[in-house]
């Protein structure tokens, strides 16, 4: 892993404060009383919900056939609960700022503002940025592999770390993806689906810097590496879908792994005659100083730009200069084997 991606151990933690169903603003009164009046009314003032009179399933309590709730809203799981808690939120914010009172969570989350039913509109605009970077990234890759430095005779390439950088390009794109998702809607599905692929990402970019930094060449000692932390992983992915959605342990593991790797890429960075280990100096460092912002909560800005939003906007630029530096090495080590050779 990039060590700007080692950074989704801190999305982890974030996500486990998310998570949490107890908050200040979900325990006032007022916001409890306006939910459960809206809950039975369908209405918070003068805003009424259609999809009140609509069971889960999206079955007209009453009313016509023609009144079912549209698609999109079922897709994304809006119900009459989480728009009436949206509404009251909303409205209980307003009157705290009223009175000068400084925002709270409700349920977990910083007050959001929709827009066009996304949750948490910029960060899903940065985590999709971040898949158009990575996804250039891997594709500039591929072609300087296969367009412009020489292979082998059987077509293959003299780098060869050539299949596990593929292999992480398309589990950061999977993560960032489901990151963009999860943002859009959080609900039960989305979040396993985020966490699971930030697990995948983290454990095999572990994989990938033990082999880079030992610089494993032997397919058989790659295999003795992988082989346990890929069942390590696997485990942990289905103990959180199947059994239980620990959020203390799942961070506990990102952690670990993701410091794992940090310390990893440092080391390396400090004792190799690299070219461009001044890149991978700059990601490390620059990723550390993006966790402060990880660290540093505090509410959104206008309701839609908190730290984890700008969280996100950092890993944009550390992204790009990541995989500037992995084809800076499959440029070296095969300009450096081909010299041997001759």
């Amino acid at each position: 892993m990039g060590p700007s991606r080692a950074l989704l151990l801190f999305a982890a933690l974030s996500s486990l404060v998310a998570a949490l169903d107890a908050s200040a603003g979900d325990a006032d009164p007022i916001y409890r009383s306006c939910v459960e009046k809206c809950e039975s009314s369908g209405c918070v003032g003068d805003k009424c919900f259609q999809h009140c009179k609509f069971s889960s399933d999206g079955k007209p309590i009453d009313g016509p056939w023609y009144l079912q709730e549209p698609l999109y809203l079922r897709w994304k799981h809006w119900d009459c609960q989480s728009d009436c808690r949206y509404q009251c939120m909303l409205v209980r914010e307003e009157e705290r700022q009223k009175l000068g009172h400084e925002p709270v969570k409700y349920h977990g989350k910083w007050p959001f503002k929709r827009v066009y039913g996304f949750q948490e509109p910029v960060s899903v605009a940065f985590s999709a940025l971040n898949l158009a970077v990575h996804f250039h990234g891997w594709l500039s890759f591929f072609i300087l592999m296969y367009y412009k430095l020489p292979v082998r005779p059987d077509k293959r390439t003299y780098y060869e770390y050539t299949s596990l950088w593929h292999v992480y390009g398309l589990l950061s794109m999977n993560s960032w993806f489901w990151s963009s998702v999860f943002h859009s809607r959080d609900v039960d599905f989305t979040e396993k689906l985020d966490y699971s692929s930030a697990v995948a990402l983290l454990g095999f970019s572990l994989i990938l810097a033990v082999l880079r930094a030992f610089n494993v060449r032997d397919e058989a000692a790659r295999v003795m590496v992988a082989a346990p932390l890929i069942a390590f992983v696997t485990t942990h992915i289905l103990y959180l879908n199947f059994y239980k959605l620990d959020y203390g342990l799942n961070m506990k593991v990102c952690v670990a792994m993701g410091i794992g790797q940090l310390l990893l890429w440092a080391v390396w960075a400090g004792v190799t005659r690299h070219p461009s280990r001044w890149k991978l100096w700059v990601v490390v460092v620059g990723g550390a100083a993006a966790m402060l912002l990880e660290i540093y909560d505090f509410p959104p800005y206008l309701g839609y730009v908190d730290a984890h939003a700008l969280w996100h906007a950092t890993t944009i630029p550390l992204t790009y200069l990541w995989w500037s530096f992995i084809r800076d090495d499959a440029d070296f080590m095969t300009t450096t084997l081909l010299k041997k050779k001759k």
